[in-house]
């Protein structure tokens, strides 16, 4: 071949691989500069907004404290049944059609929702009282399935509350509780509180409380029936309707303490309970080492390890009772 047509020759090679990366660029530089999916996880809880309000704003932080940004690396679907627990199954279905990475559902009423809808999508579950006992998990060491998470159980509690209220109330010999029946850990708690209450000499009145309208007559049976104190269970119907409940309290004149914080800022006289804002910041732990690949069957169920103790001291002046110091100095906050 002569120098001429070599180069002839060499220049439509070069100028057929030039046509080709013009060609193929487009396409090359659209796949490396396509974005990447953002994860979308589902919130599902039995009770209000208003209600979950700093439990949210605590998983968002801790969201935010491992990068996650809202709206921009990072979607959450939110779905409240506002109390109506017969809502739970349609807005878990709308989760599992938007096809979410990770469902992160709140109390018993949620993660049994949770679980009948999907066996496929991991969720997490967050203040649950007993998840063995209710078949969420295996067990809390070895989930097993697509559900892990973080438990309120701690046999303890109940315990403690009682003797909180008799510390308050020595002479108390009466103690009512107020549960929802329809919870499927609810009476896990009653049961609790009734073997607990031997230690004090207490006798528990129980009262079932399926609905808001119930509320006004467990009231009234417990002023009848002259109940020293109550104790409220862990129920997100009364989460819900916590303000509701703690006027009834305030106007009865009589002492409860409750399992959260919210029920004392709302007007209740005290609480004691696992420290929500830490278990749902521990939360958003779980969902990132879901999205980064762990299986919930791989991650045990965490159990409380950091409890508050509250006073609010303007409902104790409301029903005209005096907290002893020794058990003001205790209190983890006390509003005044």
């Amino acid at each position: 071949m002569n120098v001429r047509l070599w180069h002839e020759a060499i220049g439509r090679k070069t100028f057929c691989f030039a046509l080709c990366v013009l060609i193929l660029a487009p396409g090359l530089s659209a796949e490396a500069q396509q974005p990447k999916k953002v994860p979308q996880i589902g919130f599902l809880s039995s009770s209000s907004p208003s209600a979950v309000s700093a439990r949210l704003e605590a998983f968002r932080q801790g969201l935010r404290e491992l990068g996650y940004v809202e709206g921009k690396n990072i979607i959450i679907e939110y779905r409240f049944a506002e109390g109506m627990l017969e809502r739970l199954p349609d807005l878990t279905a709308e989760l599992v059609s938007l096809k979410v990475q990770v469902i992160v559902a709140l109390a018993n009423t949620g993660a049994v929702a949770a679980k009948h809808a999907t066996q496929a999508i991991p969720i997490v579950i967050v203040a649950v009282g007993d998840p063995v006992a209710t078949g969420l998990v295996a067990s809390l060491a070895r989930p097993g399935g697509n559900i892990t998470g973080l438990s309120t159980l701690s046999p303890e509690l109940s315990g403690k509350r009682l003797e909180l209220l008799k510390e308050v109330l020595p002479t108390a010999s009466r103690v009512a509780i107020l549960w929802n029946p329809t919870q499927p850990s609810n009476p896990l708690q009653l049961k609790e509180v009734q073997a607990a209450a031997q230690a004090f000499a207490l006798r528990i009145q129980s009262l079932e409380v399926s609905k808001s309208d119930d509320l006004e007559r467990a009231f009234t049976t417990m002023a009848h029936d002259q109940a020293d104190a109550f104790l409220v269970s862990v129920d997100p119907l009364f989460l819900t309707h916590r303000v509701r409940l703690t006027n009834l309290a305030s106007k009865h004149r009589l002492p409860g303490i409750y399992a959260a914080a919210e029920y004392v800022e709302a007007g209740g006289l005290m609480s004691y309970a696992a420290d929500y804002s830490y278990m749902f910041r521990r939360a958003a732990t779980y969902v990132d080492k879901i999205l980064k690949g762990a299986k919930p069957a791989d991650l045990p169920v965490e159990q409380p390890t950091k409890f508050e103790f509250i006073i609010n001291l303007k409902a104790a002046k409301q029903i005209g009772l005096t907290i002893p110091p020794n058990v003001l100095a205790r209190a983890d906050k006390v509003i005044k």
